[in-house]
């Protein structure tokens, strides 16, 4: 057992948690089981897991050190220390990052998927590209002189760059010239079959098209020098709490974003010292936020590559199941739900289930009202319409829309000024607080009374991410589920707080409370010589109180088991502190992205005694404190069986996908442990396999499922 040094915290700094989870990430892009596009895939998802963390919490970090702000992070470090620690950290991920996208797409050629950048192409190809340059390309891109007489152009966020180093023909004068590779183009340029004449597939990025033709946008110079560049920009927002109007105030902030402080300027390895002395004075950045690379600037950019229709290089085709149980009721939710409470496991169930809870309601004449909140609702939205739909047929329905959705401020803003139109009323909330709950509550009238019909989720109304998010979708007729419901909404519309609640705990309100009383009980039930048990699944755990009290039952004799798989600031493993928590983390196909809470109760785990909750929060200050967050009791049987141990006991389970994280904060693949008879599981697998247990139909509600359990480690 790991002792914790006289200079350790007890806490793992939240970058460079951060910053681990994103290597687990990389690390997918090197698993030789996965198809090559799926692993150009995950390289891809690291870059831009990347960006935003750079555009966010470093952007954060370079503010408060440009205030003098010396708020330690609750390893004990200082901004200053913290972003020498990442920028040292970035550095090795970049070089990572190169070298695994050379072997990635040295394995996509001998797939016949070709990346053209640095190799030599056939003359049909230069032929057509050339072509497609004069004819695409030269029209809209617009070269500048970087001179006194040219002020120098605004380089927007993400925004990537050419500098060219001209020599004049007729009089050796020499200039400097930068052409801005405009958003709208791709990155990727795909020369067609019929010009290659072969099977496979070329491929070029737009920047070195540019440079491969550029004589064509410089007649009579003689080119002597080019270099590509991408900058990150200050993404946060920033809202002063008295704002009066928030929808103009987000409109406002969104503008400025885009010309936020330059926090990371990318620069290929042979980048002209002079261009680059140049691109630094006027971007106004030091050369600490400067990167340097000898491959492909702007990673996440690949994603267009895995777009490439080749199924024999990506996994298998998934389709989710519709639950047996609501086919059974000729697909009538209402009717299935009333009968008894049901859970959809996405992305394995269909997300059309919750599409068409909110479609049947709307077009229903028994139903009156519909209230339901929008965190990210993508840009395609069936719920967003069919909440059009009710509102057009009469209802009363009623949306909280969150505009502080960061980076989807924008698209709530059209949704909500949509919903606005068609007679929706729409609610944004508070002001310094995010509503995060993912709540939706129908209240139709039946015979001489009404009964609410709710819906609770882990995940968005987001029909993209539905279909890669694992994520849980309850729904019930619990009389005091829809009477706490209601009162959440007053709360979140009218400023009206709660009183009373029968089930549901709300954060800021009392959900932080509710955990700690939970684990509490914990701790008396191991004091007491009773089975004494805590199994969480989340994202993110990074609150100090929480992580202290789960210390506390660790030293109680509570045994702890975390499936977190981003952030934790938790030290495991430690004696005296932790020796009794586990932490494990599962990236894989799926997003894992539930939030499960489960106590023993005085019962070893898994139990039907244990008391178990699904939430749209993580253990992160953030949803505790200052979000609206709703954590939701599970007591129907087979819905607790579902969520105990089916869903959260397979998560537990899984090898092939998890890693262990150790006490010096580092991370390793868990393995089969072969001396005790374990077979390798996969809880993904599992799950695209096999029917849930709430939403199976009555012809498979005997042995359909297979059940899993502690001892054998396979189902």
């Amino acid at each position: 057992m790991v002792e914790l040094g006289p200079d350790e915290s007890p806490y793992f700094n939240r970058e460079l948690s951060w910053l681990q989870f994103n290597q687990r990430v990389l690390a997918e892009a090197c698993n030789e089981q996965y198809p090559l596009l799926e692993r150009l895939r995950f390289l891809s998802i690291s870059g831009s897991n990347l960006d935003e963390f750079m555009m966010i919490r470093v952007a954060g970090l370079v503010g408060q050190v440009q205030r003098g702000l010396e708020t330690p992070s609750l390893d004990g470090r200082s901004p200053s220390q913290q972003l020498a620690a990442i920028r040292q950290k970035l550095a090795e991920l970049s070089q990572r990052q190169q070298a695994i996208w050379r072997s990635v797409r040295d394995g996509l050629a001998g797939a016949e998927i070709h990346i053209a950048d640095e190799q030599r192409i056939s003359p049909a190809a230069y032929k057509w590209l050339k072509a497609f340059f004069l004819e695409e390309i030269l029209p809209i891109i617009t070269p500048q002189a970087l001179d006194p007489a040219h002020p120098f152009p605004f380089v927007q966020n993400e925004g990537m760059g050419l500098l060219f180093t001209l020599t004049r023909d007729e009089t050796n004068e020499q200039l400097i010239e930068m052409v801005l590779i405009p958003s709208a183009l791709p990155r990727f340029v795909r020369v067609p079959h019929r010009v290659t004449g072969e099977s496979g597939v070329l491929y070029i990025s737009i920047a070195r098209l540019i440079q491969r033709y550029a004589g064509a946008l410089f007649p009579g110079f003689t080119i002597e020098g080019d270099g590509l560049f991408r900058v990150l920009r200050d993404s946060d927002i920033e809202i002063e709490e008295e704002a009066e109007d928030l929808v103009r105030t987000f409109r406002s902030a969104i503008q400025r974003r885009r010309r936020g402080q330059v926090i990371q300027l990318e620069l290929e390895e042979d980048f002209d010292p002079a261009a680059e002395a140049l691109l630094l004075e006027q971007l106004g950045i030091n050369e600490a936020a400067v990167i340097k690379t000898d491959g492909m600037i702007g990673i996440d950019g690949l994603a267009e590559i895995v777009r490439e229709d080749r199924p024999d290089l990506k996994f298998d085709a998934y389709s989710p199941r519709f639950p047996e149980r609501i086919r059974e009721h000729d697909g009538d939710a209402f009717s299935a739900i009333r009968e008894k409470d049901i859970i959809i496991h996405h992305p394995y169930e269909s997300f059309e289930v919750v599409v068409d809870f909110i479609r049947q309601a709307a077009a229903d004449p028994d139903v009156v009202a519909i209230k339901q909140t929008l965190y990210r609702a993508g840009s395609q939205s069936a719920v967003i319409n069919a909440l059009i739909e009710a509102a057009e047929a009469g209802k009363s329905v009623t949306a909280v829309v969150e505009l502080k959705a960061r980076f989807d401020e924008e698209q709530n803003l059209k949704w909500a000024s949509k919903l606005e139109r068609a007679g929706v009323q729409v609610i944004y909330g508070f002001t310094d607080w995010k509503t995060h709950a993912k709540v939706a509550m129908v209240v139709r009238r039946e015979g001489e009374s009404f009964r609410t019909y709710c819906h609770f989720g882990t995940g968005n109304y987001h029909p993209v991410t539905a279909k890669v998010y694992t994520d849980l979708s309850f729904f019930t007729a619990d009389p005091k589920l829809g009477r706490d419901a209601a009162k959440m909404f007053n709360f979140v519309t009218g400023y009206v707080e709660p009183h009373a609640l029968e089930r549901i705990h709300i954060a800021p309100i009392d959900l932080r409370a509710e955990i700690y009383r939970r684990i509490d009980i914990e701790i008396a039930h191991a004091q007491a010589g009773k089975p004494a048990a805590i199994w969480f699944k989340c994202n993110q755990l990074t609150d100090e109180g929480v992580i202290d009290r789960l210390y506390a039952a660790s030293n109680a004799g509570v045994q702890v088991e975390l499936i977190t798989r981003g952030i934790c600031c938790l030290r495991p493993g430690v004696a005296g502190l932790s020796e009794n928590i586990r932490v494990k983390s599962i990236i894989g196909r799926f997003l894992e992205h539930s939030r499960i809470y489960a106590f023993a109760n005085g019962h070893a785990l898994p139990s039907t005694q244990a008391a178990v909750f699904i939430s749209s929060a993580d253990m992160m200050s953030r949803n505790l404190d200052r979000r609206v967050e709703a954590l939701i009791p599970i007591l129907n049987r087979t819905v607790h069986d579902q969520v105990l141990q089916q869903v959260l006991l397979a998560n537990m389970l899984d090898t092939e996908q998890s890693w262990w994280l150790h006490p010096d904060g580092n991370y390793s693949r868990v393995t089969a442990a072969k001396e005790d008879g374990a077979k390798p599981f996969n809880c993904h697998r599992y799950f695209m396999t096999n029917p849930s247990l709430s939403g199976r139909g009555g012809a498979l509600e005997a042995g359909a499922v297979p059940k899993l359990t502690m001892r054998r480690g396979a189902a």
